[in-house]
């Protein structure tokens, strides 16, 4: 059979279903990732020989550039869905967030990753930079819903903005991470270079370019349009338009894309706040998103099947479990503990910190700059995490939720 035709039958299969699993998972209280993941496993392991090789050590270039797309329009969508206005006191949540929880996060990983698992410095603090931030793209149940939409769950308000913040925020570790290895083969590289160059200066260029773009969209579509007929358009293409164009750009000048587009899409949207255009955008994005979602979670069901798991050990286990369900929602709870919300919201906000693409893109981008050691442990203690978070969070999240919207 041609491979190339099973390929299209089962992407269309899973893209046709993508229409109705938001229902669905609303309906049982079951996350649409999980059935993904179990489709995938299952084709592969059913019919491995008709389907192209789904681990991420034979694809690299593959699996850097599908996670970086995932992630760009994941960071998209969630910018135009946010309502709230960005200020350091309405988003104080976010940032405690992304500052305090995800920094401990991401030192307690990394030692636990070179004491415990035995790994490198440089592969300890990729571990800990890679599993740092929560996922945009996995985090649908306990996002914001679309623009406008009139709910202020402070829980939810919480979980999408610091997903769009700390996707970009962990970079830096991950350069850190390349940056002691390449000091430890004796590389041209310091601590200083990479404080400048990969903290300053390439945070300030993602937050530059995306305010600025965002501005220049926002007036393009919203008032010279106004003007000039010819400008005017409503098409929900406009937002992937974006994302590529603003992460190109910046990227090409060394700063941070996903910074940019997050704060691209936080800008626009807050350029004629109540614009139903907002809606169509936010609606293309989503929708693209659920396409890429339901193709990279088959790939990773498969991964599964084919065997990045093989290198688990029991300790291994001990720290996703760890990772998952003590530091993360610890370190959460504590840096929201001078809030005004109830404890349950907090408690809600530590647990849901949800792994996924972003950390597979984090670590792809890493083998690509720097010959790591422990390069399989790595992707199975990374994958067996995010495996365990679809799960504990796919099978909760809705149900949380819900009870929290009850209580409030």
């Amino acid at each position: 059979m041609d491979q190339y035709l099973i390929i299209l039958v089962i992407l269309g299969a899973a893209i046709f279903s993508v229409t109705w699993m938001p229902k669905i998972s609303k309906k049982t209280g079951i996350s649409y990732s999980i059935f993904y993941v179990a489709t995938g496993f299952a084709l592969y392991l059913l019919a491995p020989d008709l389907l192209p090789n789904p681990m991420p050590q034979k694809n690299e270039n593959l699996t850097l550039h599908l996670t970086e797309l995932i992630v760009i329009i994941s960071l998209m969508g969630t910018g135009i869905k946010i309502d709230r206005k960005f200020s350091f006191k309405t988003w104080s949540s976010p940032l405690k967030l992304v500052s305090f929880t995800m920094l401990l996060c991401i030192g307690v990983a990394a030692v636990m990753g070179y004491y415990f698992l035995g790994f490198s410095l440089a592969s300890a603090v990729l571990l800990g930079a890679v599993l740092a931030p929560t996922d945009p793209v996995l985090a649908s149940d306990v996002q914001v819903g679309p623009p406008n939409e009139g709910m202020k769950s402070e829980t939810k308000f919480a979980l999408t903005s610091e997903a769009g913040l700390n996707d970009g925020v962990a970079f830096p570790f991950t350069w850190l991470a390349i940056t002691i290895g390449l000091m430890f083969t004796g590389k041209e590289s310091s601590f200083l270079e990479w404080f400048a160059l990969d903290v300053i200066y390439r945070i300030v260029a993602g937050i530059v370019i995306g305010f600025l773009s965002g501005k220049g969209f926002g007036i393009l579509l919203f008032r010279v349009s106004k003007k000039y007929e010819i400008l005017r358009t409503r098409d929900g293409l406009v937002a992937v338009a974006a994302t590529l164009l603003v992460y190109g750009i910046t990227e090409i000048v060394h700063g941070y894309g996903f910074i940019a587009v997050f704060i691209c899409a936080i800008t626009l949207r807050h350029f004629e706040k109540d614009h139903q255009y907002h809606d169509t955008l936010h609606s293309f994005t989503d929708q693209i998103e659920r396409l890429l979602v339901c193709l990279l979670l088959i790939i990773f069901g498969g991964a599964l099947a084919m065997g990045i798991l093989e290198p688990i050990t029991l300790k291994m286990v001990v720290f996703s479990v760890t990772f998952l369900l003590i530091v993360r929602p610890v370190f959460g709870w504590l840096a929201l503990s001078s809030s005004k919300m109830k404890n349950k919201e907090r408690l809600a906000i530590g647990f849901f910190g949800i792994r996924g693409m972003g950390s597979i893109f984090y670590l792809a981008f890493a083998f690509s700059k720097y010959n790591f050691e422990h390069q399989d442990e790595l992707w199975a203690a990374v994958s067996l995490t995010i495996l365990f978070s679809i799960l504990i969070h796919g099978l909760t999240a809705t149900r949380v939720m819900e009870y929290l919207k009850r209580e409030a």
